[in-house]
């Protein structure tokens, strides 16, 4: 095939323990996904049907090691929100909510950055997030463990720190919507494909950053990652 243009690169997460890489398609959130950081955001956190939003593959920065991000152009309020990453590993439409865990290839640490300003103006005049959301080097991410490692982990602290203070800190056993049922649903708006990631919510604590601030976030049995602010 003869291209057009230069083929855009393909960006790759590390598998821990292993030399191949996973491929990253497309990243899917979900929304307000912890009752107290919505109620932090100033919604509901009753048990409504999910929401999702996206990140472009662009988004995607290989944490496995330390690494650097640049403080993105247009805010003047950029927040850290740790999350518990999920790498589909077989696709599928219409999952079972039985059935979901099975599409799993493993799961990460992972920080789903944000330029506050732009998304809550967005969100305020009734317009998309893309702008707070969307945008290159948002999703700093560790190395993915396998779930034949791991399992499927229910119950795990998950925790943010900025330069060395508490900032973020609860358990992912307290997802409103859990791993299954967020693939389950999000299967049924769109066919789930290897190579998908499910950035599954963040809990209460959601912050700014400055450049030069360290961030280090964990989850148990997943490890951590460290990122710094360029």
């Amino acid at each position: 095939m003869k291209l057009a243009v230069e083929a855009p690169p393909l960006f790759t997460l590390a598998v821990a323990g292993r030399e191949e890489r996973f491929p990253v398609n497309r990243v899917f959130c979900v929304g307000r996904n912890y009752a107290a950081h919505a109620r932090e955001m100033g919604k509901d956190p009753d048990r409504e049907p999910p929401f999702f939003f996206m990140k472009p593959a662009a988004a995607v920065v290989d944490a496995a090691d330390p690494v650097r991000v640049p403080y993105p152009p247009q805010t003047k309020n950029y927040h850290h929100e740790i999350e518990l990453v999920v790498a589909i590993g077989k696709g599928g439409r219409d999952i079972a909510v039985d059935k979901a865990l099975e599409h799993v290839y493993g799961y990460a640490v992972g920080l789903d950055m944000t330029r506050r300003d732009l998304q809550l103006e967005a969100r305020d005049k009734g317009r998309p997030w893309e702008f707070g959301k969307s945008f290159a080097q948002s999703a700093p991410i560790g190395a993915l463990h396998r779930v034949q490692e791991v399992g499927h982990p229910a119950a795990a602290a998950i925790t943010l720190t900025v330069n060395g203070q508490p900032r973020q800190s609860s358990d992912i056993a307290k997802l409103i919507w859990s791993v299954a049922e967020s693939i389950a649903v999000l299967s049924q708006f769109d066919a789930l494909a290897p190579g998908d990631l499910v950035m599954t919510g963040t809990p209460e604590g959601v912050n700014a950053v400055v450049a030069g601030d360290v961030m280090r976030g964990a989850i148990a049995g997943l490890g951590e990652i460290e990122v710094r602010v360029g």
